[in-house]
């Protein structure tokens, strides 16, 4: 995303959603614990328009995504979402379905790793959110249900036909899709679908963990890697093993790339300066 801003301010107080930041990493919480922090039309806007803030501002080097109370998000809410969408012509639902995938691009394409933080239910668009996260770190009590077919509608949601392949294989991604049966931790973690299976009740503090991680890290070097391994999922490998060697050139004229010459040679550790 562009880190060039207009005229608008930022937005300090959000209606759907909770934000801290902490040194570098930011905490996103859905924050409608009573509806099991279900989506509504708003919660959708609020999450592409803060994603496309924080990726402007540059001040964030990893972001936390998690659920208030007994779940991470169980999807788009029945009433206020899906009986709106009964009444609305096809321009009103090609529009509204637009803005959902912008959240699922926002979230891949923004400069600095996600970590989603899930426990108790991830259905649906919950599902895809956590899907969409470089890093999924669960809970025991995790459950991710693709739950579009039971609605009458296509799996392929937010992009999910196009992501769960990659992440878990066409087998596990067509089985997830056409049946909407939820998945459990330990099964999630077998097909990769969770990137750690944290203690019980620990999903969020092991995220916030990983994410302090990644913002000590090089996070010039880590946008980097998170932007390439988007945009070479469908490249050929010349075309890929040429973009890595463009990319690698850029850094190399970094000043991270020689902080650690320096820090390797003076037997210290590095001090990044993500740039």
């Amino acid at each position: 995303m562009s880190p060039f801003p207009s005229s608008a301010r930022r937005t300090d107080d959000w209606s759907h959603l909770r934000l801290t930041t902490d040194d570098g990493v930011a905490t996103v919480t859905l924050a409608r614990p009573e509806k099991l922090n279900a989506l509504t039309f708003g919660a959708y806007a609020d999450l592409r328009d803060l994603l496309a803030e924080l990726s402007r501002e540059r001040s964030v080097r990893a972001l936390v995504l998690a659920g208030e109370g007994r779940g991470f998000c169980s999807g788009g809410d029945v009433d206020e979402i899906i009986g709106a969408t009964l009444a609305m012509d096809t321009a009103q639902l090609l529009d509204f379905n637009r803005m959902t995938g912008q959240v699922v691009r926002a979230l891949r394409e923004c400069p600095f790793p996600v970590i989603a933080a899930v426990h108790g239910v991830a259905a649906g668009a919950g599902a895809v959110l956590a899907l969409a996260a470089d890093f999924r770190v669960a809970d025991p009590s995790a459950r991710f249900a693709f739950l579009f077919t039971r609605v009458g509608l296509s799996g392929g949601d937010m992009g999910a036909a196009y992501l769960l392949p990659r992440v878990v294989g066409l087998g596990h991604a067509t089985r997830l899709l056409m049946l909407g049966e939820p998945v459990r931790a330990p099964e999630a973690e077998r097909i990769g679908l969770i990137s750690e299976l944290a203690e019980e009740g620990q999903a969020d503090a092991r995220a916030a963990e990983l994410a302090r991680r990644l913002a000590e890290g090089p996070a010039l070097a880590l946008a980097q890697t998170k932007a390439l391994l988007t945009a070479e999922l469908d490249m050929p490998l010349a075309a890929a093993v040429e973009m890595d060697a463009a990319t690698q050139a850029l850094l190399m004229h970094g000043d991270d790339y020689a902080e650690f010459h320096a820090a390797f040679t003076e037997k210290r550790p590095p001090k990044w300066q993500g740039r």
